[in-house]
């Protein structure tokens, strides 16, 4: 195994600037090495599509000058909202903002609600906008190294030797692309990302980077220079019934039905001593960063003890 490394994901629904400011600060303070945000324009997982909700990359804008060291990213940033090309000259503005910790969270996207209300091109399918997705990847990736870029003829987008200036400050901008699709979303990952992000116990991690590992050898790119990312939703206390009460509460906060709730691959809550082993067991299979989702009213003692506690037992 590798160094462990954390991160945390805020809700972006729900909760008021004030509160997601206090909450992140807290969170680079006490020494993650990323911060992460949702990326949707109306609230996920809930009854009330229409809670507050903040926009992805506003925040993390917002967050580069009054952060110090946590990288800043979406997990991930829906690739229909925004013209990749754009979302690259945001992410290098953003770069020389934070002092170079911006990281690129790229997903196809799936919330049709959110893009009929807003008029955002959704595509005819899933497939339709992963090859979207691809072909974004690709552009930015080019753009964030300083690359002109004009699309192919056949491409979704129209770039016309398009340019990033300035640069970011980083050499190599980090593209973070979410998802578990095995003959799509893979391809994606191993062609363009420097970081991956998925759901699930070890079985399931195992399987899906066996097929990420066949991808990466048919692109010609190494295995190991892409960051296996597990993500899951927590709370820490004592026992699993305090933890159980915290979540309870902060879901009717969110009028998130219990129905809707995610199953315990998902979902942890309990003692320090058991988020530790349900890390530790992803750990063995190479997937070595942790980010811990934490749904508002924002909870810091959970923030405190992923840091201190279950860091000295899964490191």
């Amino acid at each position: 195994m590798g160094d462990l490394r954390l991160g945390a994901l805020l809700w972006t629904q729900a909760a008021s600037w004030p509160e997601m400011r206090e909450a992140a600060l807290r969170i680079d303070r006490a020494g993650y090495e990323h911060l992460w945000f949702y990326d949707h324009l109306y609230a996920i997982n809930t009854r009330d599509p229409f809670l507050p909700i903040f926009e992805g990359w506003s925040i993390l804008a917002g967050l580069a000058t009054t952060t110090e060291s946590a990288r800043l990213g979406l997990l991930v940033g829906a690739n229909t909202f925004r013209n990749p090309a754009v979302v690259a000259k945001i992410a290098s503005t953003v770069d020389h903002m934070s002092g170079g910790r911006a990281i690129v969270g790229l997903g196809g996207a799936w919330n049709d609600l959110e893009h009929r209300a807003f008029g955002l091109e959704f595509g005819s399918s899933a497939g339709e906008r992963l090859g979207w997705l691809d072909e974004a990847a690709d552009a930015m990736r080019r753009l964030l190294d300083g690359e002109s870029v004009t699309s192919a003829p056949e491409g979704h987008y129209g770039f016309q030797e398009v340019r990033v200036v300035p640069r970011p400050l980083q050499e190599h901008v980090p593209i973070m692309i979410g998802g578990s699709g095995e003959r799509r979303t893979l391809r994606a990952v191993a062609s363009h990302a420097d970081m991956w992000n998925l759901f699930g116990d070890a079985q399931r991690l195992a399987a899906k980077d066996s097929v990420l590992r066949r991808h990466c050898k048919e692109v010609g790119r190494d295995p190991e220079a892409i960051e296996r990312t597990v993500s899951a939703k927590l709370v820490i206390r004592d026992t699993a019934k305090e933890a159980l009460e915290v979540w309870t509460a902060q879901m009717e906060h969110n009028r998130c039905p219990e129905e809707d709730w995610d199953d315990s691959t998902e979902l942890w809550l309990g003692p320090p001593s058991m988020i530790a082993e349900e890390i530790l067991s992803r750990r063995e299979v190479g997937f070595d960063t942790f980010i811990g989702m934490l749904a508002a009213p924002f909870d810091h003692e959970t923030i405190d003890r992923l840091i201190g506690e279950v860091r000295q037992l899964a490191g």
